[in-house]
């Protein structure tokens, strides 16, 4: 039985972004290997921004390929996800922002911004990090009885970056709030983000899409599809 579901890819596609050009590999994979067949839509930051832009889909992955055309676009996509329990995905680019929705419309912390955006921000929740990811690997440690231990598997995986900016400040704030960090570098930096009591939110500073060639998708991806398609279901099961 093959299980269907739509997703909205959010980010400004180039065929320079290595993330973008694995999309297609992947949902082929999870067509052919896992009958988790993806409708897939890309929606450009700035149309991101439109009411209603990702609130039917069942499925939101805010891709890397910051500093995108629009903050509040994405900013948008992401709340609607988190308000709505539309299954989340929020890679690189998508987990910084992901964080900066959460600071600013759940914890109140409306002045934080992201440096890459506003270099000269006097309150960055999302900094340069000390040590630049970009085309790095990195082990990250799994948090115990989380949503990224259940899709991963292990309580350590060795991951692909190409990152240069994290969360540096307030995070103390957006735990109190909710969030969890449910994944750390080996200088204990966050790297994985998730919401407890939603369907599926989940973040992460690595980039699953570029693990291995694309034939075989990883847990996380397979997870977001596995998500989406309950999604669909619910959907469909609900009264006219």
């Amino acid at each position: 039985m093959t299980n269907t579901a739509t997703i909205a890819l959010v980010g400004d596609r180039s065929p320079n972004v290595v993330s973008h050009t694995r999309v297609p590999l992947l949902l082929e994979a999870l067509a052919t290997h896992d009958r988790l067949v993806l409708d897939a839509y890309w929606i450009p930051s700035e149309d991101a921004a439109a009411e209603g832009a990702v609130q039917r889909f069942d499925a939101v992955w805010v891709l890397p390929g910051s500093p995108y055309r629009s903050e509040a676009g994405v900013l948008a996509a992401v709340r609607t996800a988190r308000e709505e329990g539309i299954p989340f995905l929020g890679t690189c680019g998508g987990f910084q922002h992901a964080l900066l929705e959460f600071a600013r419309n759940v914890c109140g912390l409306t002045g934080v911004a992201h440096a890459e955006n506003d270099p000269d921000a006097a309150d960055p929740l999302i900094e340069p990090l000390a040590c630049s990811l970009v085309g790095h690997e990195a082990a990250v440690t799994i948090e115990p009885g989380t949503l990224a231990e259940s899709v991963i598997g292990s309580a350590r995986t060795v991951e692909r970056y190409f990152c240069a900016y994290g969360p540096s400040r307030h995070l103390d704030t957006l735990l109190a709030r909710g969030l969890r960090f449910s994944g750390h570098d080996e200088e204990g930096q966050v790297r994985v983000a998730e919401l407890p009591g939603h369907p599926f939110f989940l973040a992460s500073l690595f980039q699953p899409e570029l693990a291995g060639d694309g034939s075989r998708p990883h847990p996380v991806v397979r997870a977001l599809a596995r998500a989406a398609v309950e999604h669909a279901a619910s959907r469909l099961a609900r009264p006219a």
